[in-house]
Order: C-alpha cells, then sequence, then structure tokens
C-alpha cells in the first residue's frame, strides 16, 4: 500500500509539473514572446482561465504526501525551510502579477507587473528543478531523520553540501528550459498570429538546448546517483520509461517543424513526464537519500504511516481524484480556443 502511495504522489507532482509547468514557462518567455502590452495581456490571457487551477496539483500533492509519508514530509519541509519560503513568496508574487495588473490602468504599473510576472515564472522554474535535484543528490540527514543546509557552501556535492551546487544548479538551468520550451508550445497552440510564430520560433531554438542539458543531465545524475541506472538494468519494463521521455523529445522537434502545435505540446508533456516518472522509478524505494549514512535514508518502509491509514485514504483518494480529473477536462474543454487581442484586453 506504500508503494501504491509512492506512485500516486509521484503521478500529482508530474501531473503539476505538466500543467502548472507551461504556466511558469509562459512567465519565463512572457517579454520574449509578447513585444507590446496587448501582446503580453493575450499570453497572460492563454493561462488565465487555468492557472489557478493548476496549482490545486502541488498543494494537493503536499497533503498527500503529509498523509501517506508524515516522516519524509516533517524532515523535507524543516530541512528545505528557506527555499520553501522563497518559492510560497513567488508563487504569491505571481498570482498577484496576474491578478492586480489591471486594476490601475498606468503603464508604469503594468511594466511592473508584466517584470514580476516574468522574474517570478524564471525563479520558480529554477527553484523547482534545484529540489529536484537535492532529492536526487541527497541531503545531510541525521539519525533522527533530520537536516539543515545552507542555501550554498562551496558548492560541490560532496562534504557540507548546500541546496544550492554545481548538481542542483544544472537540474534547475533544464528545468527553466524545458518549462520555458514546454509554455512555448503551449502559446504556439494558444495565441494567433503573430504571437503564435514567435512561440514556434522560440520553442524550436530551445529544443535544442533541452536535448543538449537531456545528455549532459543524464551523465551528471548517473555519476551523481548511480543507483538511478541500476534499477532500469534490471529486468523488467522500466525501460519504457525512457523511450517515452525520448520519444515526447523527437516529438516536439517533429512536431513543431510541421506546426502541428497540439502534438507538439503533448510531446512536450510525455517528455516531462517521462522524465520525472524515470527518476521516481530509479530512486524507489527511497524518498530522500541520506548523504551522511545510507541507514539514515527516508524510504517507503519506514516513513510510511500505518496501512490501515492508507486503505481508507486510497479510498477518499481515488474519489477526490475523479472529480478534479473531470473538473479538469471540462476547464480545458471550455477554454478550448486560441485567444487573441480582443480576448486579451480586460487583463
Amino acid at each position: 500500500m506504500a508503494t501504491a502511495f509512492f506512485v500516486i504522489v509521484a503521478f500529482m507532482l508530474i501531473v503539476y509539473s505538466v500543467l502548472d509547468g507551461f504556466d511558469l514557462g509562459v512567465g519565463a518567455i512572457h517579454w520574449l514572446v509578447g513585444h507590446t502590452r496587448e501582446e503580453r495581456r493575450v499570453v497572460i490571457s492563454a493561462i488565465g482561465p487555468v492557472w489557478d487551477g493548476n496549482e490545486v496539483w502541488l498543494i494537493a500533492a503536499g497533503g498527500t504526501l503529509y498523509f501517506a509519508f508524515p516522516a519524509l514530509y516533517a524532515s523535507s519541509f524543516s530541512g528545505f525551510y528557506l527555499p520553501l519560503t522563497m518559492v510560497l513568496w513567488l508563487l504569491m508574487l505571481r498570482g498577484i502579477s496576474i491578478e492586480v495588473r489591471s486594476h490601475v490602468n498606468d503603464p508604469l504599473w503594468h511594466g511592473l507587473y508584466d517584470f514580476v510576472f516574468t522574474l517570478s515564472g524564471a525563479l520558480l522554474t529554477i527553484f523547482l528543478g534545484a529540489a529536484l535535484g537535492n532529492v536526487i543528490r541527497g541531503v545531510p540527514l541525521n539519525a533522527d531523520g533530520y537536516f539543515f543546509e545552507p542555501l550554498w557552501t562551496n558548492f560541490r556535492i560532496t562534504g557540507r553540501v548546500g541546496i544550492l551546487d554545481w548538481y542542483t544548479l544544472l537540474i534547475g538551468l533544464m528545468s527553466f528550459v524545458t518549462l520555458a520550451n514546454h509554455g512555448a508550445h503551449w502559446l504556439a497552440l494558444k495565441t494567433e498570429e503573430p504571437l503564435r510564430e514567435r512561440a514556434r520560433r522560440l520553442g524550436a531554438r530551445l529544443w535544442w538546448l533541452v536535448a543538449i542539458l537531456t545528455v549532459v543531465g543524464f551523465f551528471a545524475t548517473v555519476w551523481v546517483r548511480p543507483i538511478i541506472l541500476e534499477s532500469y538494468l534490471t529486468p523488467g519494463w522500466g525501460w519504457l520509461i525512457p523511450v517515452v521521455a525520448l520519444g515526447g523529445l523527437g516529438g516536439m522537434a517533429l512536431f513543431g517543424a510541421r506546426q502541428k502545435d497540439l502534438a507538439a505540446f503533448i510531446s512536450s508533456s510525455l517528455y516531462i513526464a517521462g522524465m520525472l516518472g524515470g527518476v521516481a522509478f530509479g530512486m524507489y524505494p527511497t524518498l530522500l537519500p541520506a548523504t551522511t549514512d545510507p541507514a539514515y535514508s527516508l524510504t517507503v518502509a519506514n516513513s510510511a504511516t500505518g496501512a490501515y491509514g492508507l486503505r481508507v485514504g486510497l479510498i477518499w483518494w481515488i474519489f477526490s481524484a475523479l472529480l478534479v480529473i473531470g473538473y479538469f477536462c471540462y476547464v480545458y474543454w471550455m477554454f478550448r480556443h486560441r485567444v487573441n487581442v480582443a480576448a486579451g484586453a480586460s487583463h
């Protein structure tokens, strides 16, 4: 049952990364695609109906993590207190920049919130990637299951490590480029000319960076956490996950060149899902590795709540998930059309 909730939490985080990922990516490339005030309004309108709902998956994943793996929740949320606080501030600033910018009809006001929207989106992509890098690399857990990390130390991955080092920054950069590319595909799908063409060109250029960083990130991850590769060398179905990721990477290039925007966006989503799913598969059953002593690592076995609670929670989770998925399908269907300058005039 604990393994089932490991899959559930991984699934929810993947869904969040795919859905809110294009929101963050749109923010990161906001100024690159929108050249005028009206065009930037269209860019925001492209995510306006869905951005706040997409964040629900992050909140729900955190709640599920707290219920299913309380030891991991307590350890990570105390050890990552500073970066989590920074992420919360960035999430709030992003929400304010979207919802408050239209309350005052002044160019200076709009310019300020355009800047905040871009900055918060870009930094969030980097911070979330760095957080994933910390989970892969491991943290200095003690015998009680707790740890403390400064924001940075000497940027090495051994010894007294910090939240930021060369590896976590590499994963942060990879996250930034991947989600910026994801956002470009979303804008190509949801906007009209000239924004659509700019988004397509930007996505085509970013694809090369995504491909290069995928190769670099793979070798760096295998060097930092060799057990991930060992998981794929054992017989089983795990090899399908990198196939999905590589298929998504190839699909982005193929369908992007043919201007098939929906297929390119789906390919980008599959790439993100494959990459994150691959990490989850390679890390299992470890939830948070310890750099101090492998025996201190938090695993599915030593971090899960009681079996009875997990069984009852699974019933309620299935019921809630069906409601949420149904709601999201309805919302995305209702706002399936492209947006233009007239549609963005109210933002």
